[in-house]
């Protein structure tokens, strides 16, 4: 297949082959992968199944650069190495993060790409195990679960990329080919060799812009938080007996209330033909319902008039957001729990590099290993170890004080 970034990228097998052609593979191609920042950056359409499919190519790259620095990895490793990335997103929900937020309680797309993998490894006999193994972070070959998931795993060096890409923040760009070549393995740990540092630290303060300007981009947010609350309410009014349209297929979750405890394989089969198609049809119903929030949140999101979103550095004043809650109370007679919906504060935060767990090590030539920050001479590597919280509040643009 001809993917506009990397170029033509190549099916390993027919085992990658059958899963990517499986119906629960194929339904990433209606989850888009930002979510819902198309409504900032217009070209951000592009979804869960391209971003899998790169991951993959990347993975291979990966592969041969170890394998040609000594690094054994045996044919049933690469495919379940292969086979791990592709589905490492396979239990994204509509809209990626909207729905663990809203109708199911508690389950992380992690829990159900873990179930669909189990399910697919019953399917295929069972080929799937080591690359449940290498997922879970079990496999006794540490760098292998690192490329999965790590500071510096494939996954992130195709969406910072992928997401640059698409939606034209340059920022993000990193040079992924650059430091896969100087990945290498030494103790079981992946570390990068010492040429490929400011390639690194590119990495690092593209993740951190990237995080601020696209991934929290504060019009983004507010967009995302509508989102849950539509759904929200669609559920609360379907649990109290009022007619809300639903699909099919949303109408289980809607009827059942859904936990990890509960997860069956029934469950399963619903999910995997729920996507973001689903939601968008039936907001574009809701826009129509009689009951005031679901219409008014449903016609903001179809029609682009997202709230006025004001982010601070300090936390927001609950002055602040009774003198919004009562104002809007006020203007459309509705009571104080309806008017929650529209007016609602939060926090939100960023950090760059996570120095308690999954670091990335530099490996210098005479052998000695250093984790980044006392690698980089970089001033700014250190200080992006620590996490920053910026705080927000969201109302209507009818109530702009």
């Amino acid at each position: 297949m001809n993917d506009p970034i990397y170029g033509f990228i190549t099916i390993p097998n027919s085992l990658i082959f059958d899963l990517i052609q499986h119906k629960y593979f194929q339904r990433l191609r209606r989850i888009t992968q930002m979510g819902m920042s198309y409504l900032v950056y217009p070209g951000a359409n592009h979804t869960r199944f391209q971003h899998a499919i790169g991951c993959m190519y990347l993975m291979q790259k990966a592969v041969n650069v170890l394998r040609f620095k000594g690094v054994t990895i045996s044919n049933e490793e690469e495919s379940a190495l292969y086979i791990a990335i592709l589905l490492h997103d396979i239990g994204h929900g509509p809209f990626s993060h909207a729905m663990e937020h809203s109708i199911v309680n508690n389950v992380s797309h992690e829990d159900i790409s873990l179930l669909f993998m189990e399910k697919l490894n019953d399917e295929f006999n069972g080929n799937l195990t080591l690359a449940i193994n290498i997922f879970k972070g079990d496999y006794h070959r540490n760098f292998m679960c690192q490329l999965i998931s790590g500071q510096l795993d494939m996954d992130r060096a195709d969406y910072l990329k992928r997401d640059s890409f698409y939606t034209g923040v340059a920022e993000g760009n990193i040079n992924s080919e650059r430091l896969i070549t100087m990945l290498n393995v030494v103790d079981n740990e992946l570390v990068i060799e010492e040429k490929g540092i400011y390639s690194v630290e590119k990495f690092i303060v593209a993740r951190r812009l990237m995080y601020w300007q696209v991934y929290l981009h504060k019009t983004g947010l507010a967009a995302e938080q509508l989102l849950i609350r539509v759904l929200k309410r669609a559920k609360q009014l379907h649990d109290i007996g009022e007619d809300v349209f639903v699909t099919k297929t949303l109408s289980y979750f809607f009827e059942n209330k859904i936990s990890m405890e509960n997860f069956s394989s029934k469950t399963l089969e619903v999910f995997s033909g729920l996507d973001d198609y689903d939601i968008i049809t039936a907001m574009k119903h809701w826009q129509n319902h009689g009951d005031f929030v679901l219409r008014k949140l449903s016609d903001m999101i179809i029609h682009r008039n997202l709230p006025k979103i004001k982010i601070k550095d300090k936390p927001i004043k609950e002055k602040s957001i009774e003198n919004h809650i009562s104002t809007f109370m006020r203007k459309y007679n509705i009571s104080r729990e309806e008017a929650e919906y529209f007016v609602f504060s939060g926090d939100i935060s960023n950090q760059a590099y996570q120095l308690k767990d999954k670091r990335i090590n530099i490996l210098y030539k005479s052998g000695k290993i250093v984790d980044i920050t006392k690698a980089s001479d970089h001033l700014n590597i250190k200080t992006l170890s620590k996490p920053v919280t910026k705080y927000y509040i969201c109302y209507p643009k009818e109530l702009h004080i």
